[in-house]
């Protein structure tokens, strides 16, 4: 099924679990917006929301599906002919649609979610699976709580959906439950013991709740995975949602993989800022890859490498996400080098002497104000040479 098995589909969830965030609800405009640049990141699947949830939910699909030609649109169902027929009606004119339909497969959900038995559940997915292939040949399968599912009854249910003629099967940590190495033997257990795996695409939808969502990611491509669902940002419900930004960039950082995805990874800088301005989800600084310090550096020890080969401390480079430029921030804790730098980019060329002057002086003023900016550079130069 797979025409290249090493490729990684990317699953981008922003406009629908992203979404559920409080506060972060948006208009149909504010998503076709975000779904065109999704498009132009060359993003896989675009899930663009719940139809059957509300008017807006379902109006926002319909037109979405009209402004976008290339990736798949997917929409979310429960496993039931209501949900899977509001659906279809909003895919209507998707070029290339997905309905994504499942229910719960953890002991947990089964009797506290819903009051129910292994067998009628698994009834109701291979059903909630048959209808849907109705209206859509593309049909992926969600087993909520699959982290902490009964890996046997999981296995029986997978393979029963794929028989159904479930295209994709999602296998989430719903509650972010999941250590790595549980979340990828759970992988390979399906990937080797349910018999017609190889019809379907095996994907990831990973929460955050433990810090562990792009790891769990990972280990599940690792163990054979080809589609991770993710959000720009992480955002998501609770903790949020695995990375796309992360996920992709450790497939490329980490080339010993020998996988890859088909995202323009330069657009990561602008996406990011467009989401989290639309959404008013700020994005906190030491975020990675599109964190306002992901590529600053403000240990003097750190600084001194990096301006002597900035591969010492940077493993991408900031221009291939997107990122304006490193930068070699100026703290107490700034070594000689970095403001050497920082002098010479304002046109400040001093010797070995004079440089030591203007550092003591800078290490007073460092110790007194956060942020060292181009106009006290010019003060300390100006003040020195004038003793001089």
């Amino acid at each position: 099924m797979l025409h290249d098995p090493n490729k990684v589909y990317i699953f981008d969830t922003t406009l629908r679990d992203g979404e559920q965030v409080p506060g972060c609800q948006l208009s149909t405009a504010q998503k076709i917006d975000i779904a065109k640049s999704l498009e132009t990141l060359g993003v896989d699947v675009i899930e663009a929301g719940f139809p059957v949830s509300s008017p807006g939910d379902f109006n926002s699909v319909v037109e979405l599906s009209k402004a976008v030609t290339n990736p798949v649109i997917c929409a979310l169902t429960r496993a039931n002919k209501n949900d899977i027929d509001v659906a279809a009606q909003a895919l209507k004119f998707a070029k290339r649609p997905r309905i994504h339909t499942g229910i719960g497969a953890s002991d947990m959900h089964i009797k506290h979610k819903f009051n129910s038995t292994r067998e009628e559940i698994l009834e109701r997915a291979i059903a909630a699976v048959k209808y849907a292939k109705q209206y859509v040949e593309d049909v992926e399968f969600y087993a909520e709580d699959a982290g902490r599912a009964d890996i046997e009854y999981l296995a029986k249910m997978i393979e029963s959906v794929i028989a159904a003629g479930a295209t994709v099967v999602n296998i989430p940590d719903t509650n972010g439950y999941c250590l790595p190495d549980q979340y990828g033997s759970k992988i390979r257990f399906l990937k080797e013991n349910v018999k017609n795996i190889d019809h379907a695409i095996i994907s990831c939808h990973c929460h955050n709740d433990l810090g562990l969502a792009t790891a769990n990611s990972i280990a599940g491509l690792q163990n054979g995975a080809r589609q991770v669902e993710c959000t720009v940002n992480g955002i998501g419900e609770r903790a949020g949602n695995t990375s796309m930004e992360e996920v992709v960039m450790i497939l490329k950082t980490h080339k010993n993989l020998g996988l890859h995805t088909h995202i323009n990874t330069m657009g990561f800088y602008e996406i990011s800022h467009q989401v989290r301005n639309q959404m008013n989800m700020p994005v906190q600084p030491n975020k990675a890859i599109v964190g306002a310090n992901a590529f600053a550096h403000s240990s003097g020890i750190h600084q001194d490498g990096f301006l002597k080969n900035r591969e010492n401390y940077e493993i991408i480079k900031p221009e291939d996400v997107g990122f304006p430029d490193a930068t070699i921030v100026l703290t107490a804790r700034s070594g000689r080098h970095a403001l050497k730098h920082h002098l010479e980019r304002l046109g400040h060329s001093l010797d070995k002497d004079n440089l030591a002057l203007v550092y003591e002086q800078f290490l007073l003023l460092a110790d007194r104000k956060t942020g060292i900016d181009d106009s006290d550079l010019n003060l300390l130069v100006t003040t020195h040479l004038v003793k001089a």
